[in-house]
């Protein structure tokens, strides 16, 4: 008799509350919640959903009476339980932050957001409410045609397919649609959905002034660039520890937050960071990798650094032809090795790879076999001719903020 009591009571319960959640939401202000489907507002994390309402619109679940839902096959009180935890998730969405569409574009106005979203980052939160919202920023500033890989917190959780794809190839797509698509699960789903976190977080609240305009760019590459640029138009060649802490630094940095362990040890082998640097060879015989393997980690390096700084070609070879042409000039030792070996690791005057340098490491192994010099620190792989370095951009250029 309790169990049936307490059962009772919690039933008129949800009653109560749907019955007050109907009159709420039937009123003036959220007529424009009415034809979006139940599933609008759930969340990844959300347990014993009502799947049978779920596609169905606010307008047409209000409209039935109590008794009827709950008698609708595979709906018990749990189900509807969990309903009207739904409908107090409606009523608690500003009506003014629903965008009226999720493809919103400049021309159709701002649309400020003042959503009830989670603080920080958490794709279980994320409902469908909140990722209309986080797109409409996207393509109302628009950041459409920014790549996802240079956007992203870190490269180590985006799979590397998508690096290159634009935000724009997702901004017409709900989160079911995505979730839908081929080899995007959840791993892929969350990664896309914390780089557009990360912009909405940026832009959403932002101003506008007719004659400015805001880029937004990684943190580190972006003092890179700034760095470089001055370097350009100052007489004054830098020296070892300027270009350590400014060049060479930070974008070894930024591949520390992108690539694996063996990547960044591989980085630092070949800049010397903490020994004196080590030929392919060398490197090959410390990690325990064929050279081809080394030439593919090598190559994934320059990779990182061409999504994260797509321009950084252009920057770097400007910056190399300045100093190589103050230093012909100079009489003495050798001067910015790293600074060389930095350009040659983080932006390669061609692409790496075992075929193209078979030969020349062929010949330099046996001549260390017939000299019995194993350890001979010839470095055949960076030995191609640099009469030419083709500046090639990877990817779209960097976009302003509009309206901002």
């Amino acid at each position: 008799m309790k169990t049936i009591k307490t059962a009772s009571v919690e039933q008129l319960q949800l009653i109560g509350g749907f019955e007050t959640f109907r009159r709420t939401l039937l009123g003036g202000p959220y007529a424009r919640h009415l034809e979006r489907p139940l599933a609008y507002w759930a969340l990844p994390s959300d347990r014993r959903l009502p799947l049978a309402f779920l596609g169905r619109t606010l307008r047409d679940l209000l409209e039935v009476p109590y008794a009827e839902l709950a008698a609708t096959p595979g709906i018990g009180q749990k189900k509807m339980r969990s309903f009207v935890k739904l409908l107090a998730r409606v009523a608690s969405t500003d009506p003014t932050a629903l965008p009226d569409d999720p493809a919103l574009g400049p021309e159709n106005g701002p649309t400020r957001v003042r959503a009830h979203e989670p603080q920080g980052f958490d794709a279980a939160s994320v409902s469908e409410v909140v990722w209309a919202q986080w797109r409409a920023s996207v393509v109302e500033h628009g950041l459409a045609g920014e790549l996802l890989g240079r956007l992203a917190p870190s490269l180590k959780n985006m799979t590397r397919v998508i690096w290159s794809r634009p935000l724009g190839d997702y901004t017409d797509k709900t989160l079911a649609e995505i979730r839908a698509m081929k080899t995007h699960g959840e791993k892929r789903v969350r990664a896309i959905l914390e780089v557009f976190h990360g912009v909405h977080a940026l832009v959403a609240q932002m101003g506008t002034q007719e004659h400015l305009v805001v880029r937004i760019s990684p943190r580190l590459i972006d003092g890179v660039e700034t760095w470089t640029s001055q370097t350009l138009q100052c007489r004054i060649l830098p020296g070892d520890e300027e270009i350590a802490a400014c060049f060479v630094g930070p974008l070894l940095e930024q591949v520390r937050r992108d690539a694996s362990r063996q990547v960044v040890q591989l980085a630092e082998n070949r800049l010397g960071i903490h020994a004196p640097p080590t030929s392919v060879r060398q490197a090959a015989r410390v990690l325990g990798l064929t050279r081809a393997r080394i030439y593919q980690l090598l190559n994934e390096i320059s990779d990182i650094l061409c999504v994260r700084w797509p321009l950084g070609r252009h920057w770097v070879y400007q910056l190399h032809d300045k100093v190589q042409a103050d230093l012909d000039g100079q009489d003495g030792r050798p001067r910015l090795l790293q600074f060389h070996a930095a350009v040659e690791l983080f932006y390669p005057s061609a692409r790496r790879t075992s075929g193209c340098a078979s030969s020349a490491e062929a010949s330099a192994a046996e001549a260390d076999a017939s000299a019995g010099n194993g350890d001979s620190r010839k470095e055949t792989d960076s030995r191609e001719a640099r009469a030419s370095h083709p500046v090639q951009l990877a990817g779209p250029l960097p976009q302003a903020v509009s309206g901002a």
